[in-house]
């Protein structure tokens, strides 16, 4: 004799549910995420407790070259860019080449670190408040997203658009801030340049103004009579 019966399915309980979930959310930008984020979060801690500067430059690239990983999951291909070429291409690759040549005693240095710990430590206690009375009373406001921001189409990729924005609303501010990057770089090589008096250096405007009679006589030399 058969029994028919009808077989009801067992409610899924919250943690396997909430399980599940995760797994269908871990797609492969979100483990880019987490590969790029925990490298970066540990190459910036070695890059203050490395005892060599070398490493620590070094260190200071690979922490670059991950969060250009990040602003490119994020869709800013021009700042991933721009951390590329300036921070590691030029900023980095500066530091590096002036701690390998400039003989810096860092012995000497670090004799009187321990004297300043107090002050650091004290120092960093401030900053770690501030930073979790800020993160504690941040609010995003609704009318952020809708009421700063510029209408783009779908068709425009975002570095043509950082492009126009930046030249055509915003020329001027660029324009000045250009201005001052170049000033600042003028007044630190005025400042640091040293005249030596023992090192010959050419006059460019002595040498555009000299004529053939300063610097060339022709010689009539005998036959014999010649080296």
């Amino acid at each position: 004799m058969a029994i028919a019966g009808s077989v009801k399915s067992l409610p899924i309980s919250p943690p396997t549910r909430r399980i599940a979930e995760r797994e269908e959310h871990m797609t492969l930008p979100l483990f880019f995420f987490y590969l790029f984020s925990a490298i970066l979060v540990a190459s910036a801690v070695m890059v203050i407790s490395a005892r060599n500067p070398v490493h620590a430059v070094l260190f200071l690239i690979l922490a670059f070259f991950n969060a250009s990983g990040l602003f490119m999951l994020a869709g800013a291909e021009f700042l991933a860019l721009l951390l590329i070429v300036v921070y590691v291409g030029a900023v980095a690759v500066l530091f590096l080449f002036v701690v390998m040549m400039l003989d810096v005693d860092f012995a000497s240095l670090r004799q009187g670190f321990l004297q300043y710990a107090p002050i650091g430590l004290v120092v960093g206690i401030i900053l770690l408040l501030e930073l979790l009375l800020l993160a504690g009373s941040f609010v995003v406001s609704p009318e952020a997203a809708s009421g700063s921001g510029l209408p783009m189409d779908g068709t425009t990729d975002n570095m043509r658009a950082i492009g126009l924005v930046l030249y055509t609303r915003y020329v001027f501010l660029f324009q000045g801030a250009a201005a001052v990057l170049l000033v600042a770089m003028i007044g630190a090589i005025v400042l640091t340049l040293r005249h030596k008096p023992n090192v010959k250096r050419q006059s460019p405007v002595d040498q555009v103004a000299r004529k053939r009679a300063d610097t060339l006589e022709v010689v009539k030399v005998k036959s014999g009579q010649g080296l």
